[in-house]
């Protein structure tokens, strides 16, 4: 079994400390973004079966990374989680959390004297990995996108109405987890009820269990972001990123669907971009059956090649 060391990244005075994940190796360093309701623990690094995509990834010679936004997991809780999240702004908007990320890349690169990282980011993390793309063109090496959030027109919403934080409940995960899936289709969860993860994801916030039902806080800014986006608002200009560029998704995924992957193949500024559609996955594939698929697309990619 792949050995994951996990540490703590402290900042300057005011920057929240950062758990961080490394499944060490010589090899070219990838970085592991997650999205919007569960940290680096419930997903890149949690093992069905003893095994997980950061130990695949290992297997293919990378050195793989992934850490915890601020209000996730093992990293610092925002000020505002104390207080109500009525009546404020919503908590770990895109701009602040790649600041985050940034600190990450910095890390990584001081630590293994490479110039260069890849990035592979799932749902709302893709727009934070979108964001340091368009910033740090020197620094990225290859870009996975993963259920990517696009820009959508049309739509009603106002990320003025999100909260600065919310509660999550395993019930909540697990109805979002399967309303993808179609009617009659056998489960393609790898754990249908969460019985082992619902209360590993519990876990990561130690006040979870004190409330009715348990349920984990977690920061509002992601949904912001992704209603923002969804009512034309984009976190970033795909036209600015100029890495290699792999846009991977289920094709039951209804967050991220045929039509918000067109979108940003069209306007990605990369002169390598792909789109890669997975049968039978859906937002959540990393969690499902069909997740060697995933791993495969995305490993193949970010081993430089050009048609996986």
């Amino acid at each position: 079994m792949t050995s994951v060391e996990v540490t703590l990244l402290t900042g300057r005075v005011g920057e929240p400390r950062l758990l961080i994940r490394r499944a060490a190796s010589p090899g070219p360093s990838v970085i592991y973004v997650h999205g919007a309701t569960f940290p680096s623990a419930l997903s890149v690094a949690y093992r069905f079966d003893g095994h997980s995509w950061m130990d695949d990834l290992h297997r293919r010679g990378f050195d793989v990374w992934a850490f915890d936004f601020a209000g996730y997991g093992g990293s610092d809780r925002p000020a505002c989680f104390s207080r109500s999240p009525v009546g404020r702004e919503p908590e770990g908007r895109a701009p602040s959390a790649c600041r985050q990320l940034a600190r990450v890349v910095a890390h990584v690169l001081a630590t293994t004297g490479r110039s260069r990282v890849s990035l592979l980011a799932h749902s709302w993390g893709t727009l934070v990995a979108g964001l340091y793309a368009t910033t740090q063109l020197d620094k990225v090496d290859h870009l996975v996108l993963f259920g990517p959030i696009a820009r959508r027109e049309g739509n009603d919403g106002t990320a003025a109405n999100v909260p600065a934080w919310r509660l999550v409940s395993i019930a909540d995960q697990l109805s979002r987890f399967v309303e993808d899936v179609p009617a009659g289709h056998p489960p393609v969860l790898i754990e249908p009820e969460l019985a082992l993860w619902g209360p590993a994801y519990l876990a990561t916030d130690p006040d979870s269990r004190s409330r009715m039902p348990p349920a984990v806080q977690i920061p509002g800014g992601p949904v912001a972001d992704i209603v923002a986006a969804w009512t034309g608002r984009m976190a970033y200009d795909p036209a600015r990123i100029k890495a290699p560029t792999l846009i991977v998704h289920g094709g039951w995924d209804g967050v991220s669907n045929d039509a918000d992957a067109a979108w940003l193949v069209e306007r990605l500024g990369s002169r390598i971009k792909l789109d890669r559609k997975l049968p039978k996955g859906t937002h959540l594939m990393h969690l499902e059956t069909g997740r060697a698929a995933l791993f495969e697309t995305a490993g193949r990619f970010l081993a430089g090649e050009t048609n996986p």
